[in-house]
């Protein structure tokens, strides 16, 4: 399938035992075959039904870039369909042990494959961590404190973090309590909720058609209850209706701050 254009890319590791020492430089030529075995694992997952490997682009610990599904093309690997849509998926390899520290050449090989998805694959700005929005422990934590810093360059300053929108929970949890087929004459804070909205896209639990009205309707209370139980909330903890630490913990995600 043919995408114009994503938010940005998602940064990926293995996931498995990759060799502490595929490191060396005497070990780059074992890096193409390392691709391919991912590559048949991915068409071999009759689970998935991947029609190919499922991400991007994959780099090695030398910073080699190999191209994946490439440019302009639906990856797979950021775990449903929407959440596909949103992001193309560039895969580190690092694994959970072994080599689970990435070189700075392994860096810099992502970065460039970053931004040549920026530049001619029609990538956004967004550069975040599989885990950003789904539940996984993909990409590690050194990939992930790496983006989390803006995923600079080795020797580059990191980038600022965001100083993020400031979202109030009462106005989030009125909005919420209002039929907005009723609510002539009554706000329901849309410059609050939109927020909101924008960060359950990006979770994949609501459509974007959904995503920008500013109403906290039907839609959106089924959407935040599927977040607070993807947090391990249940029953009446997970009724829709916003909480402190689910919307912080949303907010975290999504770079909003909540005040009271």
């Amino acid at each position: 399938m043919q995408i114009a254009s994503t938010r940005g890319v998602k940064v990926h590791y293995e996931g498995a035992a990759v060799p502490a020492d595929l490191a060396k430089p005497e070990n780059h030529p074992k890096c193409a075959g390392r691709v391919r075995t991912i590559q048949a694992d991915h068409l071999a997952n009759r689970k998935e039904n991947y029609s190919d490997i499922a991400y991007s682009f994959v780099v090695c610990p030398h910073g080699f870039v190999f191209e994946g599904r490439g440019l302009h093309k639906l990856q797979a690997a950021n775990g449903n369909h929407q959440l596909n849509l949103n992001h193309y998926s560039v895969c580190g390899m690092v694994g959970n042990s072994g080599l689970t520290q990435p070189t700075n050449a392994h860096l810099d090989g992502i970065r460039d494959a970053i931004e040549l998805l920026q530049e001619q694959g029609g990538a956004g700005a967004e550069i975040k961590g599989h885990r950003d929005g789904f539940p996984t422990l993909c990409p590690g934590d050194p990939l992930e404190a790496w983006v989390k810093k803006g995923a600079p360059r080795p020797g580059a300053p990191s980038a600022p973090p965001p100083t993020g929108i400031r979202v109030s929970l009462s106005h989030v949890v009125a909005a919420a309590h209002t039929d907005p087929g009723a609510a002539q004459g009554h706000t329901t804070f849309p410059a609050d909720v939109k927020p909101v909205e924008a960060a359950l896209v990006e979770e994949g639990l609501l459509e974007p058609a959904f995503g920008d009205d500013g109403s906290f309707g039907s839609r959106i209370i089924a959407a935040y209850a599927a977040f607070q139980r993807s947090q391990g909330l249940t029953g009446a903890n997970a009724d829709g209706i916003p909480g402190e630490s689910t919307l912080t913990a949303l907010g975290s995600r999504h770079g909003f701050n909540v005040a009271a």
